[in-house]
């Protein structure tokens, strides 16, 4: 598993993360992006050459280094300048309050403990910030449903901890998020992995303590 998981997976990912069909959510998600803005499970960089004018600076989490190799020759020609922190988004390695947006695309899928790394989003976000996210998760079809939550293990470990079955909206709602904005739908594909929840949030009332 250790080349699989160190060389394989990580192009993978790469590969599958291109797809047209998700060109228009990547656009979308950064659409509203502006001053210091931190990207949660930044990739191989896909979304760096699309953050607008309004952004002062790129801060992209990434746990893998595999994966940050991959993005580092993207982050050369980004319009925006690009600090890399690899870190693990249930301890984001960030002052409270410290940025104006978080970003994740195709990321809350993958966490180990999304419910702590959203908490950490929250913490790291200013009081007037905003989260946008892009994923994929648990469709609202029951027949759907049982097969996500059928085939969700094996998934797993193919994937190296994709999720398919995660209720992304219930998850950003549980961490104290306030959603200003949510779609969801099917994208193209196989129903099972390609229920998308789309939208926007902003900080509630109750701030979590920092660890």
């Amino acid at each position: 598993m250790g080349f699989y998981r160190s060389v394989v997976l990580p192009r993978f990912c790469d590969l599958s993360m291109r797809s047209k069909r998700l060109g228009p959510y990547r656009h979308r998600a950064v659409a509203g992006a502006k001053g210091r803005t931190l990207e949660i499970g930044a990739g191989s960089g896909l979304n760096l050459a699309l953050y607008p004018p309004a952004v002062t600076e790129i801060i992209a989490l990434e746990p893998d280094p595999n994966l940050i190799a991959m993005a580092e020759p993207k982050a050369r020609n980004a319009p925006r300048p690009v600090r890399f922190v690899e870190a693990s988004a249930e301890s984001i390695p960030l002052p409270d309050e410290s940025v104006e947006t978080v970003i994740t695309t195709w990321t809350l899928c993958t966490i180990p403990d999304p419910h702590r790394a959203l908490e950490e989003m929250k913490r790291v976000l200013r009081r007037d910030g905003t989260l946008t996210f892009v994923e994929h998760g648990l469709s609202s079809e029951p027949g759907v449903q049982k097969w996500q939550h059928r085939l969700a293990p094996a998934w797993r470990r193919l994937t190296g901890g994709c999720h398919l079955n995660r209720p992304i909206a219930e998850l950003v709602r549980s961490a104290g998020f306030e959603l200003k904005k949510l779609e969801t739908g099917y994208v193209r594909g196989p129903k099972i992995m390609t229920f998308m929840y789309e939208g926007s949030a902003t900080r509630g009332s109750d701030i979590p303590s920092s660890a």
